[in-house]
């Protein structure tokens, strides 16, 4: 008789079950890919003065998807909560170790990793926006602005490691990490997914974000009025300067 035996290391690896459930709920899936809309666009305008009304726009954006986060973390579905995913330094250690190995442990939520990853993005995007809108509004000097720029830089640096983390898992596992942050689905054992989607919650948070760049929009000054402003700022440059030389006389 052939008996068919596996390493503990091989059934860690291995996917639980065939069959697709749910995981993901809408929310947690519309928050990941505005995030990740929110950052690339606010990272590539950075340097650009004429689109900061688009960077300064999705800088708030990110803010405001990270405080929605961080409650949906608290309140959310089984596996969008951070009590789910969230470990410790000995379980991050032991689950890299098995990915170098090739023999990583299954999750069907969050891996240790890439809640470290996650965690590591919400800290640098507070880190990010609060510096910024410091910055934007003028309310501190130039180390503000190396700050808002080092965090930045390592946040893209925390995400290209992020992006070649979920290539490796994905392979390793056999199963694609990025469709399912967008259908919501993984290979999984029925008791092990979620019953709802909440949908309706992912509806008002796009309509938030959504209506809020409406109102940026509408606010943002006609194409027309650019020179005006320009004009303006000329002149109280060349006010201040003139009193400056009056003073020096």
């Amino acid at each position: 008789m052939n008996v068919r035996s596996e390493s503990p290391a091989e059934d860690e690896s291995a996917p639980p079950s065939p069959g697709r459930v749910l995981v993901w709920d809408a929310p947690v899936r519309v928050f990941h890919w505005l995030m990740v809309l929110s950052f690339a666009g606010a990272y590539v305008t950075a340097e650009s003065e004429r689109f900061r009304l688009l960077h300064v726009t999705l800088g708030y954006t990110l803010a405001g998807l990270v405080v929605f986060r961080l409650v949906w973390g608290l309140a959310g579905t089984r596996h969008a909560r951070f009590s789910n995913f969230v470990r410790g330094p000995a379980a991050i250690w032991s689950y890299l170790r098995g990915l170098v190995g090739g023999r990583a442990a299954h999750h069907v939520g969050h891996n240790p990793a890439g809640a470290l990853a996650i965690v590591l993005l919400l800290g640098l995007s507070l880190a990010v926006t609060a510096s910024g809108f410091v910055l934007y509004n003028q309310f501190s000097g130039e180390w503000v602005e190396e700050v808002h720029e080092a965090a930045a830089n390592i946040m893209m640096a925390v995400v290209l490691v992020h992006v070649a983390g979920v290539a490796v898992s994905s392979w390793l596992h056999r199963e694609n990490l990025v469709g399912a942050m967008i259908t919501g689905r993984k290979a999984a054992r029925p008791e092990d997914g979620i019953r709802s989607a909440w949908r309706s919650v992912a509806a008002m948070m796009l309509v938030a974000v959504l209506g809020f760049w409406w109102l940026q929009w509408q606010a943002a000054p006609a194409a027309g009025d650019a020179p005006q402003l320009a004009a303006g700022q000329h002149a109280q440059v060349a006010g201040k300067a003139g009193r400056h030389d009056r003073d020096d006389d």
